[in-house]
């Protein structure tokens, strides 16, 4: 049992985590396995974010301090928080885990996109959106067609005269 004052220092910790986070996306974790949590803990991690177990109450006052108009205690089931770092990586990762492992009773149900309340369709439109990494791919790989086609054109006329000089030199000889 926690006393009032480490309940406190609780709600300070994760709320200061809430307000460092771009987006939260909340799940209910009711029957799953410590195993499974494990994986998907290891998960965020990995991508930068992280997970957390708390009481509704409790959660709900850490989100309270940290400004987010949402009230987890209408939320079925154990909720954990995923804390993302950026927009989507939180929501992906856990949309991926929920895809993968459909035996397991493990559901979004809800998030916030910074002070914002997002619904569970929100958060899975969220999780269908690129990444920033996977944005900045397709934004060089933009900027570069033009210059690939150029150089393509380019060596083509090149190749093309050097084709036409060999005719004439064998045509000579």
């Amino acid at each position: 049992m926690q006393t009032k004052q480490q309940k406190e220092v609780l709600i300070a910790e994760v709320a200061k985590k809430i307000k460092d986070s771009k987006a939260l996306v909340f799940a209910n974790f009711k029957g799953v396995s410590v195993k499974n949590i494990s994986q998907v803990r290891k998960e965020l991690m990995r991508n930068g974010s992280g997970w957390q177990v708390l009481k509704k109450t409790l959660l709900n006052l850490a989100l309270k301090k940290a400004g987010v108009v949402t009230d987890v205690r209408k939320l079925d089931g154990q909720i954990g928080v995923a804390f993302s770092y950026d927009e989507v990586t939180a929501a992906k990762v856990l949309a991926l885990f929920a895809k993968a492992n459909r035996d397991v009773p493990f559901t979004i149900e809800g998030g916030s996109l910074g002070v914002k309340e997002l619904t569970i369709d929100e958060v899975k439109a969220l999780a269908k959106l690129p990444s920033r990494d996977e944005l900045r791919a397709q934004l060089v790989g933009t900027l570069q067609a033009p210059i690939l086609s150029f150089v393509r054109v380019l060596s083509g006329n090149l190749s093309s005269l050097v084709q036409v000089l060999k005719a004439i030199e064998e045509k000579k000889a």
